[in-house]
């Protein structure tokens, strides 16, 4: 009987021949822990790992991008904390300035299609998107993952999940997320290790792919796996032969198949992001601000996006227009494109990369009765601060700030 994604990923890295439910232990390439959380990992390798060595320092690393530079004493002291172990020890810190740390790990091909990476970043599923294992863990497992180079991990149920058409002009990979997240409103995926396919799939960027399988966690999968495609290779410099697909005869728990064809842009209402409904019935909403950025749609493909739309165009009124890029790289690149020019002459506001409002740290936040369109991952309450989000994609955050409502981006004149 031939294996799923995820069987076999596992299965690579000492898993042997396993099947769902099994419990097993696997090898991890990548061990990390982010400023939050790290202090309490770096706490714990100290309490209970003694004299023991790190397993292998140069696959052993931070990253710090909550709260970034940090704005409290707490994150400073945590960040210093972590710097300190990291010199003791000879690993590497992805400091202050470099950005989503998941992000990092993908940009650097610390991961690539095929490897294993944990840390305490609950989104580090967003592995997925390259056709990799990715896992986010409490500190005590990532601890005793930094020392031992392995975790205890339960093999999950896989089920297929079919894409079917192409979706209509002026949607996005977010809308395409959000579709997912509408159908599956009723915890169907819980648990589950998800398989995408379909025609779409065939064709979509790495961008694409990250924006769906970070929406994992809000689905309650384990993971969103996408068997990687052209793009993603070509990305890592890799053949099929080298990365990981499911065997023909895998055995999978259930297979849906759900439409896409034709898809309209969509915003996911609060108080959750399951709430999905298309953007024309929240025209009459007027808005406070937009945020676009944070580790579903912070890449250089949606900054480019936003500028493209940007450009000529002035955000309303009243309403502020906050963006964070996911990494240092994205935002050099952005500079060297004229990509923040664009931005800032149409009112908005550059921040350094980071998590920004998504990680209740630094820009994106909002007050008691302020409403706010988001293409971040989570909109429950005070989760981005004290008012209202509405979670979209890029194009719809922009014609939202320009217009100064919740808006698709057909809306704006000349798109």
């Amino acid at each position: 009987m031939g294996g799923t994604m995820m069987e076999k990923i596992l299965s690579s890295h000492g898993a042997g021949d396993c099947r769902p439910g099994d419990e097993v232990w696997i090898g991890i390439d990548n061990r990390t822990a982010r400023d939050f959380a790290g202090a309490s990992v770096v706490a714990n390798v100290e309490k209970n790992g003694g004299a023991k060595p790190i397993a292998d320092p140069s696959r052993t690393f931070f990253t710090f991008d909550c709260n970034v530079p940090a704005n409290t004493i707490p994150y400073a002291d945590n960040q210093q904390t972590i710097r300190n172990f990291a010199r003791k020890h000879g690993l590497k810190v992805f400091d202050v300035d470099a950005g989503i740390g998941s992000h990092v790990v993908i940009e650097n091909r610390l991961a690539r299609p095929g490897s294993t990476t944990v840390g305490t970043d609950s989104h580090l599923n967003i592995m997925g998107a390259i056709g990799a294992f990715g896992q986010g863990m409490g500190d005590v497992d990532i601890a005793f993952s930094f020392v031992s180079g392995r975790v205890w991990f339960e093999v999950p149920p896989s089920v297929k999940l079919v894409l079917e058409g192409i979706p209509g002009a002026g949607a996005e990979a977010k809308d395409v997320a959000l579709t997912i997240l509408g159908r599956f409103n009723h915890h169907e995926l819980l648990g589950k290790s998800v398989e995408v396919y379909g025609e779409w799939v065939e064709r979509a960027t790495l961008s694409d792919f990250i924006t769906i399988a970070s929406q994992g966690t809000e689905m309650g999968a384990v993971t969103i796996l996408f068997p990687p495609n052209r793009n993603v290779l070509d990305y890592f410099g890799m053949t099929e032969a080298e990365a990981v697909y499911a065997d023909p005869d895998a055995t999978y728990e259930a297979e849906y198949r759900v439409s896409i064809d034709g898809l309209k842009p969509l915003v996911a209402a609060p108080p959750n992001p399951n709430n999905v409904h298309p953007v024309s019935q929240y025209s009459d909403v007027r808005i406070d601000g937009a945020f676009i950025g944070s580790c579903t749609n912070g890449t250089l493909d949606d900054m480019r996006l936003a500028a493209k739309l940007l450009k000529g165009r002035k955000v309303a009124p009243g309403v502020m227009l906050k963006v964070v890029p996911a990494t240092r790289s994205v935002w050099r690149t952005m500079m060297k494109e004229g990509l923040i020019d664009d931005i800032f002459e149409a009112g908005g506001i550059i921040s350094n990369p980071g998590c920004g409002g998504c990680a209740s740290g630094q820009i994106g936040m909002t007050g008691r009765g302020e409403v706010q369109v988001s293409t971040s991952n989570r909109n429950f309450t005070g989760k981005q601060g004290a008012g209202d989000t509405y979670l979209a994609g890029v194009g719809t955050a922009v014609a939202s700030a320009v217009l100064g409502r919740i808006a698709g981006v057909g809306e704006l004149e000349g798109v």
